[in-house]
């Protein structure tokens, strides 16, 4: 893995291996190598002030597109995603207070527990973090099956986001099964803002989403999404799989801006920040 951007003179003369007459050289020219965990944390650390030392909630979005557009071949991510791209996954995971995911996300990609990771265990202790991010379903239907492990035996307590006009049954049925239910709308759905403040509520600031597309879609129509790490994946799929978010346009375009670019074996790994 190399840094494409922002490249400095330290991280130049790093990446091509040479002393002080080649720091002015951008790290494109570097060497690929084998990020460690510790670099990948330094790497994608969430913002000071998104934490117990500054209580604002930061949510950040972790998607991957192949270079035309597709967020999904067959239905899933996986098959557009490589080594590298799941070394960031899990970083990401690392870590995040919770990870907030939509129900159908949960259903095709057959989602589990997060799972304590013994290489960041310090890293999460010394941030204040519990030994894995929790995850966070959000869904109006409540149309889950609640005897998945997610639900049943996850190390942090599954919340479940929805709203206020779900059916008693189905939130019973999710308590009986282990998870915490958390009202973030009025209605049968979830609003965004309410739900990255509910959980902010209960001290979880560091948020990640991993979609699915409509849910992202949301996110970002309603304004409270702050950062975008977006793997492009050197593929070509063609079919009519979703983007990486869906739903109604917003009346004017978000904008956001680079803040670091990475790349491995032609997969380009870009993180940008909402200005």
């Amino acid at each position: 893995m190399r840094r494409l951007f922002p490249v400095t003179d330290e991280t130049a003369a790093r990446d091509s291996g040479g002393g002080p007459d080649t720091a002015g050289r951008a790290g494109a020219e570097g060497a690929d190598r084998e990020w460690g965990l510790e670099e990948l944390a330094a790497a994608y650390a969430y913002p000071s002030g998104s934490g117990p030392a500054g209580p604002e909630p930061w949510l950040r979005a972790n998607m991957v597109s192949t270079l035309d557009g597709a967020a999904q071949h067959d239905g899933r991510s996986q098959p557009i995603s490589s080594a590298a791209d799941m070394r960031i996954f899990g970083t990401l995971r690392a870590l995040a207070d919770a990870v907030v995911v939509g129900a159908e996300t949960v259903r095709q990609e057959g989602y589990r527990p997060a799972r304590a990771r013994e290489d960041f265990a310090a890293l999460r202790e010394a941030a204040g973090q519990g030994p894995a991010p929790a995850i966070a379903v959000v869904s109006a239907s409540l149309d889950l099956d609640f005897s998945l492990p997610l639900f049943t035996s996850p190390l942090v307590p599954t919340l479940v986001l929805t709203g206020a006009a779900a059916a008693p049954d189905r939130i019973a049925a999710a308590e009986k099964a282990g998870a915490q239910v958390v009202i973030a709308g009025d209605g049968m759905g979830v609003d965004p803002a309410r739900a990255v403040r509910a959980l902010a509520d209960r001290g979880l600031y560091r948020l990640l989403t991993e979609g699915g597309p409509r849910l992202l879609g949301q996110l970002v129509a309603a304004g409270v999404l702050d950062e975008l790490c977006l793997t492009v994946s050197p593929m070509l799929t063609a079919g009519d799989a979703q983007r990486i978010a869906g739903g109604p346009p917003v009346a004017v375009p978000r904008r956001f801006e680079l803040t670091s670019l990475l790349e491995e074996a032609g997969f380009l790994f870009s993180r940008y920040r909402r200005t």
